[in-house]
């Protein structure tokens, strides 16, 4: 019998098994937030324990950073002074404030080459699995788990069951992978895949770009996921080949060939394997208080508890926080805020989408509309682009990199009872602020939403840049 992408990566990672079967599994890449910096790097202090591979550690100012300098003195500055200081005494690379190649990790990373096809990475943070995009396996712990990492370069770890979707189709023009993902989780529930190693395949991954696919196994955790991966290909060598630190000359063609193994074996066998077909997918948006609680663009909240596959008591629930009735159309909904932003949306296509939205137009008076790139790369690629430009002079407010208003952090407050659309992966109660009435949907959608003051179809409002 085959061999799975993930057993083969598994495989060239594995050290040791305990009596209990867990195994011991090598980590190539570690990463140290900012909120776990400075107690994670201080226990190692206190328990004598040096760090294994200080190599291959990289500190990320990300969930503290403010989103606009007015807001230098609030909040996360005693959290960045201080993983500013633990890095410094440990000898780590640190992708500092105002650094060019700061950033939220799961997006600078990867785009900086620092993350490679077939490689393991972790981070204390859930959305890890991003780095699967890439052809990398990504993987999440805790703050206790990090510590035992960095000291030792490997992770006990259960080897998870495994899943393989398959998505053929192909999406039309305002439909982006937010949307897929979305409609995925919408349709198979946020326990589908609890657990697994979940493999992305098919046609309509193929045709995607690593930064679509980025986004797709960025929300593949909200689908359960214990992690998520996409074979490397032909895109994604292509992709690697402008990164800085990707491999270069004879090492890339070697690292190439190396590559194109990575990929499950015809007769590999997966515990579930299903197929989706994506064709004719519209744009999606959710109504509820998960991200499970979805519907179209054109669609209605549920009118009954059955419709919506939920209990009655979570139903109501969802329907009085969200301030929804029953079977109410969404497209009209009036809005109150918008945020491009986070580990999901804040690439170069995510603020590409937005601006063929927005280009020529203005943010409806009653709006506020903030985007944050998701590192300090993408903020210069948009610059120069003319992109920024673009939503500036529409009316959108344009901050620093980092997770932002992802978890009502860097300094924005958005207040109870406000709507907001916002490109983030969670729309939990008070996700994004108590009281705050949160809507997961594409940077497009997005963008469209702020110029109309409502929820609203991208697609009739989608325009070349270059009609500026």
């Amino acid at each position: 019998m085959g061999a799975t992408l993930f057993d083969k990566i598994w495989s060239e990672h594995h050290l040791a098994e305990d009596d209990g079967g867990k195994t011991l599994l090598y980590i190539d890449r570690v990463v140290v937030d900012d909120v776990r910096a400075p107690q994670v790097l201080k226990n190692l202090e206190r328990r004598a324990l040096p760090i294994r591979r200080p190599d291959l550690a990289v500190v990320v100012q990300d969930h503290s950073v403010p989103s606009f300098q007015t807001h230098t003195g609030l909040g996360g500055s005693v959290f960045i002074d201080a993983t500013r200081e633990a890095a410094r005494r440990h000898g780590l690379r640190l992708l500092d404030v105002g650094d060019a190649e700061q950033g939220i990790s799961h997006v600078a990373l990867p785009a900086l080459g620092l993350v490679l096809p077939g490689s393991t990475y972790l981070c204390v943070d859930s959305h890890s699995p991003t780095v699967g995009g890439a052809g990398a396996l990504g993987l999440a712990c805790g703050s206790t788990e990090l510590e035992h990492v960095l000291a030792t370069q490997a992770m006990w770890i259960r080897k998870p069951r495994q899943m393989r979707l398959t998505l053929e189709g192909a999406l039309g023009d305002g439909v982006y992978a937010k949307d897929v993902i979305l409609y995925l989780i919408g349709r198979l529930g946020t326990d589908m895949a609890r657990g697994v190693a979940l493999e992305l395949a098919g046609s309509l991954i193929a045709s995607l770009s690593v930064e679509a696919r980025l986004t797709l196994c960025n929300m593949a955790v909200e689908l359960g996921a214990r992690t998520c991966i996409v074979a490397p290909d032909e895109t994604t060598f292509a992709w690697l080949a402008k990164l800085p630190h990707a491999p270069r000359g004879e090492m890339s063609s070697s690292a190439h060939a190396r590559w194109r193994e990575l990929r499950s074996d015809d007769d590999a066998n997966f515990d579930t394997d299903l197929t989706i077909d994506c064709t004719g997918l519209v744009p999606q948006i959710t109504w509820g208080t998960s991200p499970a609680q979805v519907t179209s663009i054109a669609g209605h909240v549920p009118a009954t508890a059955a419709q919506a596959g939920l209990d009655e008591a979570i139903w109501q629930r969802a329907l009085g926080y969200m301030d929804l009735a029953p079977g109410a159309r969404l497209a009209g909904t009036r809005i109150d805020r918008v945020f491009i932003g986070s580990c999901t949306n804040a690439r170069l296509e995510d603020i590409e989408s937005a601006a063929r939205v927005a280009v020529g137009r203005k943010v409806a008076f009653h709006v506020k509309a903030v985007v944050v790139p998701g590192s300090r790369a993408v903020s210069r690629q948009a610059e120069q682009q003319g992109l920024r430009d673009i939503l500036v002079d529409a009316g959108f407010l344009w901050g620093e990199p980092g997770c932002s208003m992802c978890a009502g952090g860097g300094g924005e407050k958005v207040l109870a009872g406000e709507r907001i659309i916002s490109t983030t992966n969670r729309n939990f109660e008070g996700r994004q602020g108590a009281g705050v009435r949160t809507h997961l949907a594409s940077p497009a959608t997005a963008a469209a939403a702020a110029v109309m003051g409502e929820i609203c179809d991208p697609r009739p409002l989608i325009r070349s840049p270059e009609s500026a």
